[in-house]
């Protein structure tokens, strides 16, 4: 069993920064893909971005690509959102999620976070 814990969420201008940091709980961290997806109120739960276990390929959504960088510390146990310029459109729940998805942009993931709260004020 993995329990993620994010944090870093918080409210920011639009064209500031945040960081969030979601941390697992074991140490098999790094047999995980790890993702992030953000939830708007009324909206379906949208992919963020991915890296993989192996090799730490990345993957983005258009929407946020150039802006926001995914990163994994497998040391610490903890994957990383850096979010850049961002937008009102950013605002959204953040969570985080572990697993061995087929697809490593669909909601299919094991784990997930209770998610932390982004809210960008133009």
């Amino acid at each position: 069993q993995v329990q993620l814990g994010e944090s870093g969420g918080g409210l920011v201008q639009a064209g500031g920064s945040l960081r969030l940091s979601c941390a697992a709980s074991n140490d098999i961290f790094s047999h995980y893909d790890m993702a992030w997806f953000r939830q708007a109120p009324g909206k379906e739960r949208d992919f963020v971005a991915a890296i993989t276990r192996s090799e730490w390929r990345t993957y983005y959504a258009d929407s946020v690509k150039g802006r926001f960088t995914i990163s994994r510390d497998n040391a610490k146990n903890t994957v990383y959102l850096q979010m850049n310029s961002l937008k009102p459109e950013d605002t959204a729940v953040y969570f985080c999620a572990a697993g061995s998805p087929t697809y490593i942009r669909n909601p299919f993931y094991d784990y997930w976070g209770q998610g932390t709260q982004v809210t960008v004020s133009s």
